[in-house]
């Protein structure tokens, strides 16, 4: 009986073996169609792919470089001016030219630092004898801009314009003294332009003695016209001194959409006849004013330059 029992486990065994054999041989042959196999080369196309279309399809960006926006951070405001410029379209022979000076500098060095910013050729006209005199002086001509003297002189009010004011009542002598200490406040200007003056620009008497003393620094004048009657320009052509005359008030209003008005009338002169000098102040309202317009006056062909380039 054990014996039978051992022959049949026999009899089961060779199958088995048999049947063993060929499951493996069936395995064998279709390993290599497996799933994993066909994902791991599936993976590599879809890696190498899109490397080759960045590469050969993708359009050069338009964004500025990290490095390029660290460097404008970093760039001083005559820097930022010279690159402004640089970037524009060389202007027309025939473009109309504008020159906008700020006077009243010396004041408000925030705001007046603000104007320094902006990438277009400005003239800042500074106060003698005030606090930021010298600082903002210096700023402006670090900052490539045009830096003038803001002379006061007697309004018709006859409300003192400031310190190292000129009046009608001053001697010869005293004019020249007074209008030389202002002169030396100041440097680095190349001219000048009244500060109120409106009763001593009327008097002929005391234009000679300030175009004089001009003249004895090579300085050019800016006429800001706050009389009718002024005869500073007429003086200053008689001796010989380079001179021009304001054209546009810009900030009579505090008031952005006014400024914006008188920046579009100045546009006009200037397309009229080939130039334009417009005067504003400080003010945050003409600032705000000053930066929305630049662009829109450049895109329409105005070429903004320095007060002493519009001088003759």
């Amino acid at each position: 009986m054990p014996r039978k029992r051992k022959k049949q486990h026999r009899n089961y065994a060779a199958p088995l073996l048999i049947a063993a054999i060929l499951l493996a041989g069936v395995i064998w042959a279709i390993w290599p169609q497996t799933p994993r196999h066909s994902h791991k080369r599936t993976a590599h196309t879809y890696h190498a792919a899109p490397a080759v279309a960045v590469a050969t399809t993708m359009p050069s960006p338009t964004v500025t470089p990290a490095s390029a926006v660290e460097a404008q951070a970093s760039a001083s405001p005559q820097q930022l001016a010279t690159a402004a410029q640089q970037t524009l379209a060389p202007a027309s022979a025939t473009a109309p030219r504008v020159a906008i000076i700020i006077d009243d500098c010396g004041q408000w060095p925030k705001t007046e630092r603000a104007y320094l910013q902006l990438p277009i050729p400005l003239t800042m006209a500074v106060l003698p004898h005030v606090a930021f005199t010298a600082e903002i002086a210096q700023a402006a001509a670090g900052a490539g801009k045009g830096v003038m003297l803001h002379l006061p002189m007697e309004p018709l009010s006859h409300r003192r314009a400031g310190p190292g004011e000129i009046d009608d009542s001053m001697s010869d002598d005293d004019v020249t003294k007074q209008t030389e200490d202002d002169v030396a406040q100041v440097p680095l200007a190349e001219g000048l332009n009244n500060h109120e003056g409106s009763e001593a620009s009327a008097d002929a008497r005391v234009m000679r003695d300030v175009v004089a003393v001009a003249k004895s620094h090579d300085l050019f004048f800016i006429d800001s016209r706050t009389n009718v009657k002024t005869v500073g320009a007429d003086e200053a052509a008689a001796a010989g001194v380079p001179n021009a005359s304001r054209d546009v008030f810009l900030d009579n209003r505090a008031d952005v959409a006014y400024t914006e008005s008188m920046l579009e009338r100045t546009v006009a002169i200037a397309e009229s006849k080939g130039s334009a000098i417009a005067i504003g102040h400080p003010k945050p309202t003409t600032l705000e004013a000053l930066r929305a317009m630049y662009p829109r006056m450049e895109a329409a062909g105005v070429q903004f330059v320095l007060a002493k380039d519009l001088v003759r």
